[in-house]
């Protein structure tokens, strides 16, 4: 009986594996598992996973023939998983010896669907703590009243698949998996999901996870096309949210990051290739049209100056998005 599955995505990360790998190993128990998927890396990292398919306890290999991204690689490891709790890592990540029996402890003493945690965000040589936007730790809650107030920072502007382990009956009743092919912010819908729809959530107090950015070959450090997938993750976010009994008392918090998300991509248009920066332009023009108008108004009037601005400046684009610049 496997107990814990561990689904780690990789693609193109040669340098960073091994220390991924390193840790997983330092985390191997009997009864847990590692899923290991290679999206069809071009680099060193099949060969680097082929070794630890033989030195890794409970290692298992899948390979991708094409690049499918983070949420795809993600959705592959979860349909081979076969462990009671689930749990994720990305392989340029590690973790603290010990990190997933103590979190494994945790859910099993609590006995609620998913458990949350706190991370150590790695910047070269710089360390810096993030925790988990949720005051009340190590007791059991009701997801979705961690997804207000509105104008606060709450529990799904956390939305880390690996900050956190899971219970396998949320792969059974479809909250696990992420929408297919979404190339950034696929967690974004997956966090609003789990906490509409779960049950049962603790946010518990552990530094285990060190996640690493700032990497040069880091989706978002790059200014292609594929960052615009945000849009595509938040028309979702705002259309499930507003089929939800409770719509009226939780859009304004989806409009409102929304809102937040294309601000700040915006005040960055300077990293895109000038191509793909008219496109973000347009593309967030369309996007705050779709939005609930009265809502979008509410938020506008309540934001900062600077992006307040900026966001009505790109919202008055007379243009429609073309089917050319949507595609």
């Amino acid at each position: 009986m496997v107990k814990l599955s561990v689904i780690v995505p990789f693609y193109n990360v040669q340098t960073y594996a091994p220390d991924t790998l390193r840790s997983l190993r330092a985390n191997a128990r009997a009864d847990f598992e590692f899923v290991l998927v290679d999206d069809c890396s071009t680099d060193g990292t099949p060969e680097i996973l082929q070794r630890a398919e033989r030195e890794l306890p409970g290692a298992v290999v899948i390979r991708h023939e094409r690049n499918g991204g983070l949420a795809t690689a993600r959705n592959t490891g979860l349909d081979a998983a076969s462990g009671e709790y689930l749990t994720f890592l990305d392989g340029d990540d590690w973790l603290a010896p010990g990190h997933f029996a103590h979190l494994l402890a945790a859910m099993e003493d609590l006995g609620c669907d998913f458990v949350r945690t706190d991370h150590v965000q790695c910047t070269g040589r710089a360390r810096s703590i993030h925790r988990a936007p949720v005051g009340r730790r190590g007791e059991v809650l009701r997801p979705r009243d961690s997804i207000l107030p509105a104008e606060r920072s709450t529990s799904v502007d956390y939305p880390y698949a690996w900050a956190g382990m899971y219970h396998r009956r949320l792969v059974d009743r479809g909250l696990l998996h992420f929408t297919h092919g979404l190339r950034t912010a696929e967690d974004r819908p997956w966090i609003w999901r789990l906490h509409r729809e779960a049950d049962s959530f603790a946010v518990i107090s552990r530094l285990g996870i060190f996640y690493r950015r700032g990497i040069a070959s880091s989706l978002t450090q790059i200014g292609d096309v594929r960052q615009l997938d945000f849009i595509k993750a938040f028309d979702q976010v705002i259309e499930e949210t507003a089929k939800d009994p409770e719509s009226e008392r939780l859009l304004p918090k989806a409009v409102r990051t929304y809102c937040a998300v294309i601000a700040h991509h915006l005040g960055s248009a300077g990293k895109y290739e000038p191509a793909v920066a008219r496109k973000l332009r347009a593309m967030s023009a369309a996007a705050l049209k779709r939005m609930p108008q009265d809502l979008l108004k509410e938020v506008l009037d309540s934001m900062d100056t600077e992006r307040a601005s900026r966001l009505r400046k790109v919202r008055r684009r007379p243009a429609p998005l073309t089917a050319e610049a949507a595609a």
